[in-house]
């Protein structure tokens, strides 16, 4: 019975997704740019787009550009959204209030405006973040280019990313913390636990699967990150220097033209993820065994 239950889920997801991952992996195993476009029909050249791909040492760089990026994006979130939630725990609740309606409002904002407002406040001629830190003493920054390095700029971009992330993870661990027992954190609180070992010992062990469920779904996001990256840094100023999986994806399929290779690419980025997720949802299906 639970099997024909989710019959319907499962095929409608396999519906909207079976059918462009068809042509995905159709496409990515035929030369296919503008000419064949035109014509739309492609050549078939096996697995010379994998190949070419593989062989490319920018891929290499940008995969190991994006695992970094990525670990960088996950781990800010999730430390940073963590502790958000505790601090919403010990709040009143006029502040819990506030912060999650702030929260709500940051989380509700698309990336396209996100981004503008951002821009202007980077902006290197009129910028509000190089007048506040000049104004705070920190350091000259009058008219200081935050996108004049590849550091900088993949940091900026970061940034935007976690504080647009951090609203989903602070609200679900804050739930998350709502079903933690109290007499739990009572007992151990009475036998002289310090609030981090309570968050150590009792905490962590019991959102672990929230944990596991958010860190999963923060990797598959951030991994293919697009939006944020093309506009932020901007199409001008995009380069190997500082591609990530996404925008190398874009510039290779669509800027060049060569449609097999971007598919090649997307079918290897599919492959990451996947194989990604099957590790968390393995430790998930492990520690539920283990309860």
């Amino acid at each position: 019975m639970p099997y024909w239950l989710i019959l319907p889920v499962l095929a409608t997801v396999g519906a909207i997704l079976g059918y462009p991952l068809y042509w995905l992996f159709k496409l990515s195993f035929e030369r296919y740019g503008l000419f064949e476009l035109i014509q739309h029909k492609g050549v078939g050249v096996g697995w010379a787009n994998f190949g070419s791909v593989i062989h490319d040492p920018v891929f290499w760089h940008t995969l190991a550009r994006t695992v970094i990026f990525t670990a960088a994006n996950v781990g800010l979130t999730m430390v940073l959204g963590t502790l958000i939630a505790l601090l919403l725990v010990q709040v009143s609740s006029v502040i819990r209030v506030l912060l999650t309606t702030g929260l709500v409002l940051v989380w509700a904002m698309p990336p396209v405006v996100a981004v503008q407002v951002w821009l202007w406040m980077t902006n290197f001629e009129n910028g509000v973040v190089n007048y506040i830190l000049t104004k705070l003493h920190v350091g000259d920054y009058m008219q200081h280019d935050w996108y004049a390095s590849t550091f900088s700029m993949l940091a900026l971009v970061t940034a935007l990313i976690v504080w647009g992330a951090i609203p989903f993870v602070v609200v679900t661990v804050y739930a998350g913390l709502s079903q933690v027992p109290g007499e739990l954190v009572e007992a151990a609180e009475i036998d002289g636990a310090r609030p981090w070992r309570v968050f150590k010992d009792v905490t962590v062990p019991i959102l672990k699967p929230i944990f596991l469920i958010l860190t999963s779904l923060s990797i598959i996001w951030d991994f293919g990150v697009f939006t944020q990256p093309f506009l932020l840094i901007g199409q001008s100023r995009i380069d190997t220097s500082n591609y990530v999986m996404g925008t190398y994806l874009y510039e290779q399929g669509y800027f060049f033209h060569d449609f097999g290779r971007g598919a090649a690419i997307s079918i290897l980025m599919l492959l990451m993820v996947a194989l990604l997720s099957v590790f968390y949802v393995r430790k998930m299906v492990r520690f539920d065994e283990v309860r």
